[in-house]
């Protein structure tokens, strides 16, 4: 088939005005001027007017799972005081509340533009089936931990291998996710790291989020060392350095890792993230939730890291009275660029595509519009007023008016009946 529109914004190069791409076997076969599309191609046109098209946008951290808890938990005085109050609503939720979760956030996700996202699994039961309950490409990192449950750190590593081993991910594919430095072990964290080699695996975790967290590694002391001295966890790897340091000495930073938040950097930290080709993906609702110092972007970018954005879970968005939130990057985009009004949208809208198809390992294939990348992409307004299709795609866009994965429409009536599974069919696996 052949799309047309009034901008098409491949992102590896400028707009085109009066674009036009052809799809073919699920990938990009032409992206162009109209004028200039193959012939052969026209007899199956969708003229989607006046519209910017472009490529799906990819979520680079997200915790479906945790969707229906927006709300649930009130600001606290400290990060760990978040720590303790989202652990005990957890332990409280079933399969059914977190299926029933976890969908809604990919319903959500899909209608407003994402197409890839990288989704950290915490119950892991819910795979495979809500992957069929989604159009969406999810890179599924399943989540370790192991201060509290006191299990060898062997032992959760090889249970979370035999499921990535179990599964069959489909159009998206697995990875491991030992939660935190603070929450994991430096064993869990060394073996981790190990396997992702050998088996070419993605990693993502948590990293230098708080300043409790940067306290208790750096000097070995605060609130949160002593909440988790008194659980057992043994503190020997603490006052040592940075966070991001820690992970050094496990052997965990590369080009494979996608390092989460990294708000709180100590002199030479970004130098080591870029040198060893560390991804670190920027959620900057979460960010401004916490109220966060300024994320050290410029830092980050000019030691050559790559920074992409995600939308963390709705228990970090703040939330009005009567106010409905919903996981939208578009959202994350505009937060970031009201944050930080001397960053080009142009940059803005990399970090949404193609810096997070780096991160997943999934560069020139997804996160822009070039011949030969899967045919995900999506459309927004493209109003007169705005004058470039980036501006407009960024700090302007209107609702999703239509959204195409692996060559296939997903929006309107037929979004909402891909991203439904009735609930009967969601049940826990048997024992």
């Amino acid at each position: 088939m052949i799309v047309r529109a009034r901008v098409v914004l491949p992102v590896a190069r400028p707009p085109i005005e009066d674009g036009a791409v052809v799809v073919h076997n699920g990938c990009l076969a032409f992206v162009g001027r109209w004028t200039e599309c193959p012939r052969e191609a026209r007899a199956r046109v969708t003229d989607l007017g006046e519209v910017t098209l472009l490529p799906g946008l990819v979520n680079a951290h997200c915790h479906l799972d945790y969707t229906d808890m927006a709300g649930q938990i009130a600001p606290t005085a400290s990060f760990t005081d978040w720590i303790k109050s989202i652990t005990t609503l957890k332990a409280q939720w079933g399969y059914s509340e977190f299926a029933r979760s976890w969908l809604n956030g990919a319903r959500m996700l899909a209608k407003s533009g994402v197409t890839t996202v990288a989704d950290i699994e915490a119950v892991p039961e819910l795979l495979p089936e809500v992957w069929t309950a989604t159009p969406l490409r999810v890179i599924s990192f399943l989540e370790m931990t192991g201060v509290k449950s006191r299990r060898a750190p062997r032992q959760i590593l090889t249970e979370a291998v035999r499921r990535i081993d179990a599964l069959a991910p489909g159009r998206g594919a697995l990875g491991l996710s030992p939660h935190a430095p603070y929450s994991t072990t430096p064993e869990l964290l060394r073996l981790s790291a190990e396997i992702a080699r050998q088996r070419r695996w993605r990693l993502t975790t948590h990293v230098a989020e708080s300043a409790q967290e940067y306290e208790m590694f750096t000097a070995g002391r605060g609130e949160m060392f002593d909440w988790l001295r008194r659980n057992a966890r043994d503190m020997s790897d603490c006052g040592r350095g940075s966070p991001v340091q820690h992970l050094e000495r496990q052997g965990f930073l590369g080009d494979n890792l996608l390092a989460v938040h990294v708000n709180r950097l100590a002199p030479g930290d970004a130098t080591l993230l870029g040198r060893r080709g560390v991804h670190i993906a920027h959620c900057p609702r979460s960010h401004e939730y916490f109220r966060h110092p300024a994320f050290p972007l410029t830092e980050l970018t000019a030691a050559g890291v790559n920074v992409c954005l995600g939308t963390d879970s709705l228990v970090t968005v703040r939330q009005g009275r009567g106010q409905r939130v919903a996981l939208d990057l578009l959202a994350e985009m505009r937060t970031l660029a009201a944050r930080e009004p001397g960053l080009a949208p142009e940059t803005i809208l990399r970090m949404a595509t193609v810096n997070g198809a780096r991160a997943l390992g999934l560069e020139r294939r997804v996160g822009e519009l070039s011949v030969g990348a899967w045919a995900d992409l999506i459309a927004v307004p493209a109003p007169r007023h705005v004058p470039s299709g980036v501006e407009a795609a960024v700090l302007e866009a209107g609702p999703v008016m239509a959204s195409m994965i692996d060559g296939q429409w997903v929006f309107g009536s037929e979004l909402e009946r891909q991203g439904t599974v009735p609930e009967a069919s969601l049940r826990p696996p048997a024992a």
